[in-house]
């Protein structure tokens, strides 16, 4: 599916090296500020045990698992909405994105100087937050003025609509992100072709240094405690110590590096499967001798909407979707022995589908 997340946060921050851990693209990491001219895009796999131990019992030929597109934006500066640094374009790249992922740094280094002359990541979030926030009442500011002139037309609808962005306006001017805009789920609809930066679902990661990676450090505790009130997920991970992992081949090397660093797993699984539920998403999957795949979806999707994922003709056709769920499937070794548990389903058209399901599509065309 088309939906991606986009890594943001001021300039070295450890972005790009955390978006290289993550994704099947290498771009190059650098520590001179501005450096980049462009997004990088890469392919994220999304890490899913359950293929492997659905593969245990079939043994097909290979393993796909789901992927979601990460793009890393170039860092920001201070007066980015103004054109400072890399300026507004990036903005505007920021704006196409379905989630993001705040990358904040938290270690020191003599070698990679900070933009600001400190470490303060709670003063680096506020400065991100302000450049979106302008950026978003300048959006909005704009949308008044056409929507003042409907009003004057005496447009019936345009009053209410007027009355909406007003209250994003003085949210903004009193540094709000629109996700915390006081305005109903309804009144939300009246902004939405804005594509606002500041109203889309964000996590946070604070990059820290190696000896951090288990249980943070003073910075990410700032962190966590200015985000304590927002509902919004927190994670940790020394950004550093992931690109070394990454560069290991040897599952086992991997196994040792981590227990060393107090890991239980790489700390970007966890960002991936992060972001995949950011994104609303959700994988179901199919399984045979030819491969064992996980397909991403919305939730909330009908099971023809999901099977059109696998292709077009499969929504077209469709007729029904046999259905197992994954725990039924991994306790009864077999589709047999589903069947011979009683726990297949055949479902319709307006079957939703659930994480986890193992379907075969039938359809005609």
């Amino acid at each position: 599916m088309a939906l991606n997340c986009g890594i943001i946060g001021l300039t070295n921050t450890g972005k790009t090296t955390i978006f290289n851990c993550m994704s099947n693209t290498k771009a190059e990491a650098s520590a001179f500020a501005f450096s980049a001219t462009k997004s990088n895009i890469g392919m994220v796999e999304v890490p899913d045990q359950r293929l492997i131990e659905i593969d245990k019992l079939i043994r097909s030929a290979k393993v796909v698992p789901a992927t979601v597109e990460i793009v890393d934006v170039p860092g920001l500066a201070k007066g980015a909405s103004q054109g400072e640094g890399v300026g507004n374009k990036f903005l505007s790249d920021i704006q196409q994105m379905d989630a993001l992922i705040h990358v904040l740094r938290c270690f020191d280094s003599d070698e990679l100087p900070h933009i600001e002359g400190s470490v303060d990541p709670v003063r680096d979030m506020e400065i991100v937050d302000l450049e979106l926030q302008v950026r978003d009442l300048d959006l909005v500011m704009r949308k008044i003025q056409r929507v003042e002139k409907l009003v004057k037309v005496g447009d019936k609808d345009a009053k209410k609509v007027l009355d909406v962005l007003h209250v994003y306006r003085d949210h903004f001017e009193n540094f709000g992100n629109a996700r915390t805009a006081p305005v109903s789920e309804e009144d939300r609809k009246c902004i939405q072709e804005l594509q606002l930066l500041t109203a889309k679902p964000v996590i946070f990661v604070c990059n820290v240094d190696d000896a951090s990676a288990g249980n943070g450090n003073h910075y990410s505790a700032a962190v966590e405690k200015a985000l304590e009130s927002q509902h919004t997920q927190v994670i940790v991970i020394a950004g550093k110590l992931e690109a070394e992992i990454a560069e290991l081949d040897d599952p086992d090397d991997r196994e040792m590096f981590m227990a060393d660093a107090n890991l239980a797993e790489p700390g970007v699984n966890k960002l991936i499967r992060a972001a995949y539920e950011l994104l609303s998403l959700q994988s179901f999957f199919t399984a045979g001798p030819k491969e064992v795949r996980a397909w991403t979806i919305r939730k909330g999707m009908t099971a023809p909407q999901a099977s059109g994922v696998i292709h077009s003709d499969l929504e077209r056709g469709f007729i029904r979707a046999e259905v197992m769920k994954y725990e039924d499937f991994i306790r009864y070794k077999s589709e047999q022995g589903v069947k011979d548990a009683g726990k297949f389903h055949v479902e319709g058209k307006n079957y939703i589908v659930e994480d986890g399901d193992i379907l075969h599509i039938r359809f005609n065309v």
